[in-house]
């Protein structure tokens, strides 16, 4: 058998006939079902038919050649599920021949009266291109289109079938008025209202799931929140400084625990929490991305100032911190892309431990009679200037 199906036309502009397409049908049963029926429809009408058993359906003789040839522009899965779709609507009618592999006989049952055809052994037609049996689904018989009607109702089978996914009643329940109204706006027919409101619970279905599952997801703020390791390493890596990252945290969790907001992604709203914060604090500064040797003449910025005196850090000390901060950088030779960054790292850390050594002096003046009290409070002082962490 040829694989050609229709003649082809003179012209070169249209080597094959075209599909012509009922716009009609294809509303009523799916476009590429009805691109697939009329096909079959042309076929039939240009072949030989044939006379199965008592039937009254025209038969013609096809194989997986001829359907690819008839549908090149789907694939064979493609060409299984259309056909599939058509025998559940019972439109069309699929028998094997015996002893052949890939050829069957075909017939469109475009009888709107008849329930039962009278063809032996219906359950055992088969799906073109040698795929496996098909049994139609429950619940579809043959017949016309209708619209739904005000007062539709499931079947019980198909509310059997989606409890099989383990779908409430309740949840299916709900979704029947909703379902009926839409579909009567907008004035279709359908063959099967029951396997439409099936796949459309189905799509309902998982989408309350992927809801409910963010939720469960989400979390509140709590009060030892950090971000994770990769948060950070991303941050640093876009430049941002580890001082003004862990400066950050705390404001972060105190905005957000004030609000008490659940949340799924905390470590993805502190990164773009710290990028526009270090954007702004970046522009008040002047930063230049370029790195540089500090200047011997380099000075804070008046902007730097007022950030120490947010943290209440006097400005005569820091002034007085300068110059060591300068020699230091100049002659470790190292380059910084802002050094104004660097020396509020460096007054803030310098601050805290003054703050902690007077505690500690007032402290060891309450027992200055204890032995070795004077050896101790040098060995500190020496640390305390020694220490250089803060160029780390």
């Amino acid at each position: 058998m040829s694989a050609t199906i229709f003649p082809t036309t003179p012209s070169s502009l249209l080597p094959e006939r075209p599909l012509v397409i009922s716009p009609t049908l294809a509303a009523t049963i799916g476009l590429e079902e009805a691109v697939m029926l009329q096909s079959l429809a042309e076929v039939i009408s240009h072949r030989p038919n044939l006379k199965r058993h008592a039937s009254t359906l025209q038969w013609v003789e096809l194989s997986g050649e001829n359907m690819l040839a008839l549908f090149p522009f789907w694939a064979v899965i493609d060409i299984r599920r259309i056909q599939a779709s058509l025998q559940n609507l019972g439109l069309i009618v699929l028998e094997a021949i015996p002893k052949s592999e890939s050829s069957f006989y075909i017939a469109i049952d475009d009888s709107i009266a008849q329930k039962n055809r009278t063809s032996p052994e219906p359950e055992k037609s088969i799906s073109p291109l040698g795929a496996a049996p098909h049994k139609p689904q429950p619940g579809i018989k043959p017949g016309s289109a209708t619209l739904i009607s005000s007062n539709w109702q499931p079947e019980e089978t198909w509310l059997q079938q989606c409890r099989q996914h383990n779908i409430p009643d309740q949840f299916m329940h709900t979704l029947v008025p909703e379902f009926i109204g839409y579909w009567r706006d907008r004035g279709q027919a359908r063959f099967s209202w029951g396997n439409a409101f099936y796949k459309h619970v189905l799509k309902e279905w998982r989408n309350e799931q992927t809801r409910v599952g963010k939720y469960e997801l989400s979390t509140q703020m709590s009060e030892s929140w950090r971000p994770s390791q990769d948060a950070i390493e991303i941050l640093e890596n876009s430049g941002v400084s580890g001082g003004f990252l862990e400066d950050a945290i705390p404001e972060f969790v105190l905005y957000w625990r004030e609000r008490g907001m659940v949340h799924g992604a905390w470590n993805t709203k502190f990164i773009e929490h710290i990028r526009r914060q270090w954007a702004k604090f970046s522009a008040s500064f002047g930063l230049d991305s370029t790195p540089n040797i500090i200047p011997s003449d380099w000075q804070p910025s008046a902007d730097c100032f007022e950030v120490l005196a947010l943290a209440e850090i006097d400005e005569e000390y820091a002034r007085g911190r300068v110059l060591e901060f300068v020699l230091y950088w100049r002659d470790s030779q190292q380059v910084k892309s802002s050094w104004n960054t660097v020396f509020l790292q460096f007054v803030k850390q310098d601050w805290a431990r003054r703050l902690h050594n007077q505690s500690t002096e007032e402290s060891y003046g309450e027992n200055e009679s204890f032995a070795g009290s004077s050896q101790q409070r040098i060995k500190e002082k020496f640390q305390k200037i020694a220490d250089r962490s803060w160029a780390d």
